[in-house]
């Protein structure tokens, strides 16, 4: 197959998944209210602690700071030694970080994350010892469990090379911590003898927040009240038990409404990245698509004296430039008024214009105010 005919190939590929998204978002019904919003009070929080990595093949670190720690754990052992008896690589200083999550009870297991602190080289094949996680209150809630470091790759190294596969120094142990205090996250509000819910947008829209409080009150009338374009307030009903609250978020959670997305173009100039949103529009233009290119070839050449019997001049390879420029053809086409993503694409496409063309498009239709939407540039 030509080089030609597979660029068209993965053209049309191309084409017919944009086609296929954009038939999928013409056809969704909407969006389940729970995978828009938070309930306020239902949040994680974060954990850290200071461990050791032991077990390593010559990997470790070479800080003072875990030899020092080493030494404390082994004391508690009654052995009594100094930092500098313990060299060799075997071991690393690691910061161990987690999450106890919203409704994690005591003896329930929670993920560990670990990263080295110092000069480890990897990771791997390592053993974390146990490490108490405290929040930032200074408590205890979780202490790791002493188990095996997954990095999710590796590392070969011969006498004159090597190779690696993923980040050699940051590694996570799945249920490597078990929770010993529990942090229940409190999400029900009690104002005037009435329990409240807050739900928070996770995008804040007024349209969006208007609907949801109108899917809530289509099941329980006035019940839900829109505070603001992310906030939105629902009075649970008082004939709704205490064990029966969470089928009640369940219900009003699992409705579905139609999101409204705001007008923006994303543009990432480093990777030539562009995202048009949904409700992206332009009036009226023309656009004329253009540019200059130079070409400058160097030719060697092989110079010889002319002279006929002389001795003068000697033959050498110097460098022939060769500069010429060429002027490409622009285009200017015509730009109906375009109210869909589908065909602001297509009119952009019809003049062949390349992401480097579109980015300096679209920075020229916002600043002539054609532009019908927010331009955020990364």
């Amino acid at each position: 197959m030509k080089v030609t005919d597979k660029i068209k190939l993965n053209k049309f590929y191309l084409y017919l998944v944009l086609a296929v998204l954009l038939n999928a978002g013409n056809s969704a019904q909407g969006e389940r209210i729970k995978d828009i919003v938070d309930i306020q009070g239902v949040r994680s929080n974060p954990l850290n602690g200071v461990g050791l990595v032991v077990g390593l093949a010559g990997t470790g670190d070479s800080s003072m700071p875990s030899q020092q720690m080493l030494t404390n754990i082994l004391r508690h052992s009654g052995l009594v030694l100094s930092p500098e008896d313990l060299k060799g690589g075997n071991i690393a200083l690691v910061m161990v970080t987690a999450q106890l999550g919203p409704f994690s009870r005591t003896g329930s297991r929670i993920d560990v994350d670990v990263s080295s602190l110092a000069d480890a080289e990897s990771l791997q094949g390592g053993m974390l010892l146990p490490t108490p996680l405290e929040g930032l209150d200074g408590q205890v809630y979780a202490v790791t469990l002493a188990s095996g470091v997954s990095i999710g790759g590796w590392t070969a190294t011969g006498q004159k090379a090597s190779i690696t596969k993923n980040h050699q120094t940051v590694g996570r142990i799945p249920a490597g911590a078990i929770v010993e205090k529990e942090e229940i996250s409190s999400f029900i509000d009690y104002i005037a003898g009435k329990r409240i819910i807050t739900l928070n947008l996770r995008n804040s829209d007024f349209s969006t927040a208007q609907r949801i409080g109108d899917a809530i009150n289509q099941i329980y009338p006035d019940h839900a009240v829109v505070i603001d374009a992310g906030t939105i307030k629902v009075n649970i009903p008082e004939q709704i038990p205490a064990g029966g609250i969470t089928a009640f978020i369940d219900e009003i959670t699992n409705k579905q409404v139609n999101v409204d997305y705001p007008a923006v173009v994303v543009i990432n100039e480093r990777t030539g990245t562009i995202v048009v949103g949904q409700n992206v529009g332009i009036s009226a233009v023309a656009i004329s698509q253009g540019s200059l290119v130079v070409k400058i070839k160097e030719t060697p050449i092989v110079s010889q004296p002319i002279a006929p019997f002389s001795d003068a001049g000697e033959t050498k390879v110097v460098e022939d430039t060769a500069v010429s420029i060429e002027e490409k053809e622009g285009y200017l086409i015509p730009v109906p008024q375009t109210v869909t993503v589908a065909e602001l694409a297509k009119t952009l496409n019809a003049i062949g214009a390349t992401p480097t063309d579109l980015i300096a498009i679209f920075n020229a239709l916002k600043k002539a105010g054609a532009l019908q939407a927010q331009l955020e540039i990364m």
